[in-house]
């Protein structure tokens, strides 16, 4: 007797894998972005690390200076069949102060600022227009300082850095500031949240 493997028809063997997009996104600290996209449907992989400077591999204490240029960032892969560029900025805009420049809370520095490094054309129009309708909205009582500018390199953050607030749930800053940040947000989008 022997075995059989199973036939794939010629169109699924030749069919592309889904395309997946990324996304790069800098709202304060990278440690509370994290923790929210990771629980977002459609969100495949959430990164932290440092985009928008001038040292090539930054490190963390070199990034805190402020001198590097860099910004805390998150890059996000996604899948746009299941969440769509705009409602990931929808989001973004719903878990930051984005009219604060370089600064989020009590975290002050341009490593800080609000930006959206786009990876596309159809990106940075999306984030223009974006922008344009959330301040014609008065949302805020000052306007948006977010910065859309062009993606140029991505830095991988130290180890420890990643996954920090799933594996961190009872250091301090956790529990007093990004707790309370990924509650309000699962609150508000409950209905976009992984299974």
């Amino acid at each position: 007797m022997t075995s059989q493997t199973p036939a794939v028809s010629a169109a699924a063997a030749s069919s592309p894998a889904p395309a997946r997009e990324v996304a790069t996104l800098g709202g304060g600290c990278f440690w509370c972005l994290e923790a929210v996209f990771d629980q977002l449907q459609g969100v495949e992989h959430v990164e932290s690390g440092y985009s928008g400077g001038w040292v090539p591999n930054p490190t963390y204490k070199q990034v805190c200076t402020g001198n590097t240029g860099h910004a805390e960032v998150v890059q996000i892969t996604f899948d746009p069949q299941q969440i769509s560029y705009r409602e990931l900025l929808e989001v973004f805009f719903a878990i930051h102060d984005p009219t604060t420049l370089n600064r989020q809370g009590a975290d002050v520095g341009t490593q800080y600022r609000s930006v959206i490094f786009y990876h596309t054309p159809e990106q940075k129009a999306i984030a223009e227009e974006t922008i344009r309708e959330l301040n014609a909205a008065r949302i805020w009582p000052n306007p948006i300082v977010t910065q859309v500018v062009p993606f140029e390199a991505f830095y991988m953050a130290e180890d420890y850095h990643q996954e920090y607030f799933v594996n961190n749930p009872y250091q301090p800053y956790c529990q007093v500031v990004i707790a309370p940040k990924v509650s309000k947000f699962r609150q508000k989008f409950a209905h976009r949240l992984k299974a």
